[in-house]
């Protein structure tokens, strides 16, 4: 084999390699941020939720309150 073919097949093959790697890499980082963004957005969803959740109950809450307040006021009626 001449020394032109092996020093040019050596190159290309340095090249794929280094190509090969580059794109690994790339792609193990692509999925770990992938991964951290997914954390958050889980976080984000739960913070949403728990929100949903109080508001719901603090509009319970406040019917309570105005079915309570109309019998006060029955009862202060009542009385007099």
């Amino acid at each position: 084999m001449n020394p032109e073919l092996f020093m040019s097949l050596t190159g290309v093959l340095g090249s794929f390699l280094g190509t090969l790697a580059g794109i690994m890499i790339n792609s193990k980082l692509m999925n770990y941020r992938i991964e951290q963004l997914e954390k958050k957005v889980d976080k984000h969803n739960k913070v949403i939720d728990r929100v949903y959740s109080l508001e719901k109950h603090t509009a319970i809450i406040d019917e309570d309150i105005k079915v309570v307040n109309h019998r006060i006021s029955d009862l202060e009626l009542y009385h007099k």
